[in-house]
Order: C-alpha cells, then structure tokens, then sequence
C-alpha cells in the first residue's frame, strides 16, 4: 500500500490534469489560522469552544463536544455508539482516520437478524433487541486520539456537560420532536420513562431536562478514563441491558475489555483543485471519492443549482456510486474490498460513460480490478448521527461523524446514555439466493460497513483546505456530495451550497426534499424519468467549511441546530 504522501503526490498530478474548468486554485493560507468549532447543536459547539479558549487541542475540543451531544443530541450520537474522527495535523499535513466503529460480540453469528424460518427479522423487531447493540468504540476512540493529540488533561475536558447534566438543559424544538416522534424506539420503556415529566407527559420544547446519571458518569469518565465505560458497574450495566429480552444479545464483559480502536489511513481523491481524503472500509470514503470522481467527469459544474441537467446528473452518479458501495464496502479484516480498482481514473470514467440522457433501471455494480464474488447488500442503515468540525490554534483540525445509529438507538439506556444499534448496519442476510456471500455480513468482532465519511479537503500541496461531513444514515454519501458540489463546482458559499435541497438517489428510488425545488427542475426531472418523491427519515446534518482567499466560509446544516463558532485571534 502506498504511503498517504507518495498517494498524495499522484493525487495532485491527477488533480492538476483533469481541472481545466476548475475554479482558480487557493491563496497561500497560514497553517495557524482562526480557530473554530462547527457543531449541530449550539451547547456541544459552545463545550468545544470552551477548550479551544483554554489552549485545547482539536481533539481536547472533540472530546468536550461528544460528551455534551450525548447529552443534548442523544437521538444522534452519545458515549454508547461509535465514530469516525479523520484529523488533519497542522504542522506535518498528515492526515489519520481513527476509527472507533462499532464491532460485534465475540459470541455474534451470521444467522443473528434471522427469524426461524431463515427470513429477515422485522426491522422495528431487530433495531430495540439487544443483540443490535455493537461493542460501543467512540469513548476508547477519543481516548487514542486524545494520547497522540491532546495538549489538557482528560479529566478537564467534561466540565461542561457534567454541569448542564447535573443542572439540566433546554429542550430545543428538534429533540421535542424527536421525543414525541413515531418510530419503534420512542415505545421503548427506557426512552418514554426518560422523556416524561412526573405527571406523565412527554417532556415539550421549553422543559428542562436533568439527567443525574449522566452526570455521575461523566465524573467517573473524567476520572478514571475509558476504563470508567469498558469495566466496572457501567460495563456490567450494559452487559444486562443488553441481554435483556426480547432478543437477548451475547456481549460480554470480555468484549468491552477488549474493544480496540483502529489508526488507518485515509482514501483520497481529486475532485476539482481539491483532494478529498476521508475514512476508508469500513467506511464508505471509497464510495464519497468515487462519486466525486464520476461527477467531476460531467459538466455538473457548468450548469448551477437552477439546472434539471445538474440534478440528473447528480442522482445517476449516485445510483452507480452506491451499487459498487453496497456490492463490496465491507470490514477489510474480514472481506477484500478492492478499494483501488473503485477509485481507479479508468474505471471511474468507465463508470461515468453509463450516465445516458434519461433514468434507466437500477444500475447493476461494476467489476473494478481485484473485485470478489460479492452478493447485493440491501442493508437499510437509518439515520441517527451528528457531525462536527474544529480547527485549532495550531493549525490541527478534527472532521468527526459519530452515531448510535437509529433515532436513541435500541432505545435502552445505561448511566443515562443509549445504547446503539449498530449491528442493524450488517445486512441481516449473509449470503444471497445462489449463496453468494455478502460483504457486510455478520462476523464476531466484525465492523458493519458505515456511510459515515467525515472529509477534509486538501490544497494541491497539501495544505489544510476544508472539512465536510454530514448525518443520514446511507444518505450521508448523497448529502455531503451534493453539499461538494454546490460549493467547490457551484462556488456558492458554503452556508447556500449545505441549504440547497437534497437529492437520494438508490437503487430504483429517488428521494428528496421535493418543496426546495422548483417547479422547473421537478418537471425536468420527470422528462429525464425521475419522478422525486419525498421522505429521507431523519434527513441531513452537514456541517462544512472551505478555505476562501484566506478566510474560513463555514455553514452549518439548517436542518438542525448548527453553529458555527469562532475564537477571536
């Protein structure tokens, strides 16, 4: 495997021959520039920030902004679920992904989502079992990251949310809405005895809500580390959650002990002047670049938000980009995932050549070099997950996507947290109907496949150029491309390009936010035989920022609660 320099290097060269009608490349920007915190809910960015003033490191800051989304976003992203933080470093231009994704039990096989006949469980069924729950990996994954990056003292980084979960915080309008939302996890007993007030009602935007719990946790966490999550009375905790019925899970005490959080390298790719590096498997930064890669082989950039061409565009990309993301993205200890032979210029180009002048059947997967037989995934992947951006002092920056998957995850909860359902991510069937196997299938201390993609964008040379990540479940992929295009091929700022509608297109479906497009576009849509429909469940959360003339152009999802939020230089 080539180095990430050696790969950068290629990268450029690539970047540089196939950006004629690229937009004029980037001035010269200090490596120590104004530091930021860009977050989906004001109370995590301000934790963030808070770090920041005090001399924190990026990951210091990371670390403060979990702890307080578990807290205030716990239908997203709490200490319970899993994360991938991809960190630029200031003063080398290094780039590492941590992963702290989710694995399964050791006792965990292949047959688990599975009914006795040998047909998928329901998926309302599997999402509140307690085998759904992966081995949770964010708070070990912080604590890898904090060892290599932080500059305070771990036990400093949760005053914030300790204090707002002892005192108690605001409901905001959106976690009102998600508390007396419909889905299988609001009828879990733990969520509705957590959201109601004494009398019994669920708990309305302008309550306050005190978790002392949390709380106590948190003080344990701060002293004691992430031991105070894998041992000890909350392990124990969770090891009881989760084997509580109805379908009992298998994880033990020996597989929290054990987790372990994994330092990869990124995947990269140009797109336009830039070079887009994020997670590899088991992530899906393959299929972002790819997708980039497919569409920078249009005219997408030529044509502007106010063209039906550009959404065609944009949605047949996407539909080739998620057969071969849905055919082969898997854990790679566990399955060849030909991630060159997906990224490779002539088989993108191949790939980019399918897109005709209308919408066709669903495309079928390619056949990139060093593919295996794999079995089509139709794995559903729900939507409950935030992303945040920080930038230090120093020039470091953290891209971080962190879930417990569906809205409150199983819906159980543990020292005033949830637990995810993570193990939904696999597909619930292993092998297809000519016994194929399939890429994301169960495996114990396996990984399911995740379409997080927290991104950083790169200068030709390397330097520090941007960060974009986004919630939306298998959507994610969709949403942080669209919010690209609009930004970097569109050049509108990034608040306007996160605010353009979204687009999904999977499969035989075609989803959206219907009402955002005009009348104009929908009908252009339709003679190119896409009929948009709408629905995309918990719908998106990109935060980005790009690096314009020297000055930081940040925009944060309007779709939720974001911020952005700058530290005086």
């Amino acid at each position: 495997m080539r180095t990430f320099s050696k790969l950068l290097a290629v990268l450029a060269l690539a970047a540089l021959s196939s950006c004629a009608s690229a937009p004029a490349s980037q001035p010269a920007v200090s490596q120590v520039d104004q530091p930021f915190v860009i977050a989906a809910n004001p109370l995590a960015a301000q934790a963030g920030l808070n770090v920041l003033k005090r001399g924190g490191s990026a990951v210091d800051a990371a670390v403060a902004v979990q702890a307080m989304l578990s807290l205030v976003e716990p239908q997203s992203s709490g200490v319970g679920g899993g994360a991938f933080m991809t960190y630029y470093d200031g003063r080398t231009r290094k780039i590492t992904v941590y992963d702290g994704r989710e694995v399964a039990p050791a006792q965990a096989v292949s047959t688990m989502f599975l009914d006795g006949t040998g047909k998928p469980l329901p998926f309302e069924a599997a999402v509140l079992s307690g085998r759904a729950t992966g081995v949770p990996g964010a708070v070990k994954m912080l604590a890898l990251a904090h060892d290599d990056r932080g500059k305070l003292p771990w036990s400093t980084l949760f005053g914030d949310a300790e204090r707002t979960a002892d005192q108690g915080f605001v409901v905001s309008r959106r976690l009102a809405g998600m508390i007396h939302s419909d889905w299988p996890e609001n009828h879990a007993p733990d969520v509705i005895a957590y959201f109601s007030k004494p009398d019994g009602a669920l708990l309305n935007a302008g309550d306050r809500l005190v978790n002392k719990p949390y709380a106590e946790f948190l003080r344990r966490l701060a002293a004691q580390g992430p031991d105070a999550l894998y041992k000890g009375s909350t392990a124990a905790k969770i090891i009881a959650r989760t084997h509580a019925g109805p379908l009992a899970g298998s994880m033990t005490t020996a597989d929290l002990a054990n987790y372990r959080p994994i330092k990869r390298e990124p995947v990269c790719g140009p797109f336009q002047v830039y070079i887009l590096c994020a997670p590899p498997p088991p992530s899906s930064g393959v299929g972002l670049i790819e997708l980039m890669g497919i569409l920078d082989r249009t005219d997408i950039a030529s044509r502007g938000p106010n063209d039906p061409e550009a959404w065609y565009l944009f949605a047949e990309a996407s539909r080739l980009m998620y057969a071969d993301r849905d055919r082969y993205v898997g854990d790679p200890g566990f399955v060849r995932v030909p991630v060159a032979g997906l990224i490779d210029p002539a088989y993108v180009a191949d790939r980019a050549n399918l897109i005709g002048v209308t919408a066709g059947p669903p495309p079928s997967a390619g056949v990139p070099a060093a593919a295996p037989v794999t079995a089509k995934d139709n794995t559903l992947e729900p939507t409950g997950t935030s992303h945040f951006i920080i930038r230090d002092s120093a020039g470091n920056v953290v891209s971080m996507t962190t879930t417990v998957e569906s809205i409150f995850g199983t819906g159980r909860m543990v020292d005033g947290f949830f637990l995810n359902n993570q193990l939904t991510d696999f597909s619930f069937s292993p092998v297809d109907e000519q016994g194929r196997p399939v890429a994301n299938a169960v495996a114990p201390a396996k990984r399911p496949r995740s379409s997080m993609v927290p991104t950083i964008l790169l200068t030709r040379d390397g330097r520090f150029a941007g960060a974009i990540g986004s919630a939306g479940g298998n959507a994610i992929l969709a949403f942080v491309a669209k919010s690209l295009v609009a930004a970097v091929g569109w050049q509108l700022p990034m608040q306007q390009a996160i605010d353009q509608p979204n687009l999904v297109a999977r499969g035989p479906n075609f989803n959206g936010e219907v009402t955002k497009f005009s009348p104009q576009a929908l009908q252009g849509l339709r003679q190119r035989g896409i009929d948009l429909q709408p629905g995309q469940g918990e719908d998106s959360g990109v935060q980005g920022v790009l690096i314009r003339n020297g000055r930081m152009d940040g925009g944060a999802d309007p779709r939720r609660e974001g911020v952005v939020l700058t530290l005086p230089r």
